[in-house]
């Protein structure tokens, strides 16, 4: 994408704005159960913690309620602005996340897995990370995983990672999402025909004016 000159701000927040289209289309705001639009985003140190919290944000611009718990802020000078907005937007964030489960099912109408993209290595998942996963895994409330599910390999799906019931994909499939079965969306729709034509991505026809389709 160096070649076309794509920032990785442009490119955060082309897919963070995709990721919180996905959301309301999978959890439209007169659909939620609770009588607060609550949505809780568990945001990672690395890119798909930034998308995290982009997507944190316009949700609030939609209408949500987001709250969001990000355990270890990146040093990066990106990573701390996409921050800075979310926090003068009011955002809520949590000091730390209840190991109570049923705290999560009662205050949130959906967790957004933002944690851990598909650079991770699931074999290799430190804390707080490998807690966190043991706490989604219990949970009742929804989950929707940003681009890979933390946990899983990035070409296959892991049986100790967790299980969201929505995936959304970002740019393109990974080869991990091959195997998952619930609704899928693939958000972020920018890619240069050629790019498209080289790496043979086969990429759906998205409707209309779309940033997103659903799988």
């Amino acid at each position: 994408m160096r070649d076309y000159k794509f920032g990785q701000q442009q490119l955060i927040e082309i897919w963070g704005h995709a990721c919180a289209l996905a959301i309301t289309k999978a959890y439209p705001l007169n659909s939620l159960a609770k009588k607060q639009p609550t949505v809780l985003v568990i945001c990672g140190p690395d890119q798909n913690g930034s998308i995290g919290l982009v997507c944190a944000r316009h949700l609030r611009i939609f209408e949500y309620e987001p709250t969001i718990y990000h355990p270890k802020r990146s040093s990066h000078s990106l990573h701390q602005d996409f921050t800075v907005q979310c926090e003068k937007m009011d955002i809520p964030f949590l000091s730390y996340l209840p190991t109570e489960v049923q705290l999560i099912n009662d205050a949130y109408n959906l967790v957004i897995d933002a944690m851990l993209g598909p650079e991770a290595d699931p074999a290799n998942i430190k804390e707080p990370y490998s807690g966190i996963l043991v706490t989604l895994k219990q949970v009742k409330t929804p989950i929707a995983s940003v681009d890979v599910p933390s946990g899983w390999d990035v070409e296959e799906a892991s049986q100790d990672g967790i299980n969201p019931e929505v995936l959304i994909s970002l740019t393109a499939p990974k080869k991990c999402a091959m195997s998952f079965s619930g609704k899928h969306f693939l958000a972020g729709r920018f890619l240069p025909y050629d790019i498209q034509k080289k790496y043979e991505l086969n990429l759906p026809e998205y409707p209309g004016t779309d940033c997103l389709i659903e799988l």
